[in-house]
């Protein structure tokens, strides 16, 4: 399929020295414009390059090419980090990379594309990624790499010829200008095991623990599909009650941190890509150790944890 050329602004910000070819020469001026890529007559090297932007095509061939500028972001994406979201063999890795530009080229069975049928086409989609650097420190944690994700969709005729029909590239939306204050549904729930695979329901309650036993608790966000949220639990208390504001109080959890005035602290439970869920910054878990509350003068147990 024939893309729309790049503007003059996205050619001439690529130097020379940094320019990839696009094509194999020889090429002409339309069918170079045809890839989405650059052309200049005067350049008897690489004519046809890459603009200073994402450029996707689909082979006749059945190859995915996408070639992404590390100015598509500000600011500019360290494109070392930049990787296929579920291609992890040796074929899924950039076939060429330089100071501004990293290119991946692979076959559409490959690397984790995804696969349907809708009418007499067959489209075959994938995603690439950057990964960010992120410090964390004992108030927080921050990052100065900019958010990519890229998704690419391919269509084929899948009735007589395989014939690329269309190319469709999605990015992230631009991040609203400022923050806005909102509803935010939290879950808490309690695991059966370490493993966080079943938790206990509501007809299980009130649960019974010995002292010392371990309590897998969870907190997660609700109805947000917002991969850049993550969730910051800062004060975590018990009560003798399911009353949130009743005295007295036992801290879990203080400035995000487990509270050091007890002797079997909470044990934070870290999270990542592995775990397997979809958006892992959306979710906290900790272990705490069961405990009772027990009157401060006449030292008599309290109903409670």
């Amino acid at each position: 399929p024939a893309l729309d050329a790049p503007s003059s602004s996205v050619c001439s910000a690529v130097d020379s020295q940094d320019r990839l070819p696009c094509a194999s020469m020889p090429i002409s001026w339309g069918e170079c414009e045809e890839r989405g890529c650059c052309y200049n007559p005067r350049d008897r090297v690489k004519p046809c390059y890459y603009g200073n932007t994402v450029t996707a095509h689909c082979t006749p061939d059945g190859q995915f090419s996408i070639a992404v500028s590390r100015d598509v972001t500000l600011p500019p994406i360290i494109l070392e980090s930049v990787h296929l979201a579920s291609g992890h063999g040796t074929g899924c890795i950039p076939v060429v990379r330089n100071n501004v530009f990293v290119v991946y080229r692979f076959p559409l069975s490959a690397c984790g594309t995804t696969f349907q049928v809708a009418g007499d086409q067959g489209i075959y989609e994938n995603e690439l990624v950057a990964s960010r650097d992120v410090k964390t420190g004992n108030l927080g944690s921050i990052t100065r790499d900019s958010t990519f994700r890229l998704h690419v969709r391919c269509s084929y005729s899948i009735s007589g010829n395989f014939i690329p029909l269309s190319v469709q590239v999605f990015t992230l939306p631009p991040l609203p200008a400022v923050s806005q204050p909102g509803p935010l549904s939290l879950e808490m729930r309690i695991a059966l095991d370490e493993s966080y695979r079943s938790y206990y329901t509501d007809s299980d309650y009130p649960v019974v623990k010995a002292l010392r036993d371990p309590i897998y608790a969870e907190v997660q966000i609700l109805q947000r599909m917002d991969p850049d949220l993550v969730l910051v639990l800062h004060h975590c208390w018990a009560t003798p009650s399911i009353h949130p504001h009743q005295q007295p109080q036992w801290p879990v959890l203080v400035d995000g941190c487990p509270y050091k005035g007890d002797n079997y602290q909470t044990q934070l439970v870290p999270l990542s890509t592995a775990s397997g869920l979809q958006f892992p910054s959306h979710y906290q878990r900790f272990t705490i150790y069961t405990f009772t509350f027990v009157d401060s003068t006449s030292q008599q147990m309290l109903s409670g944890l």
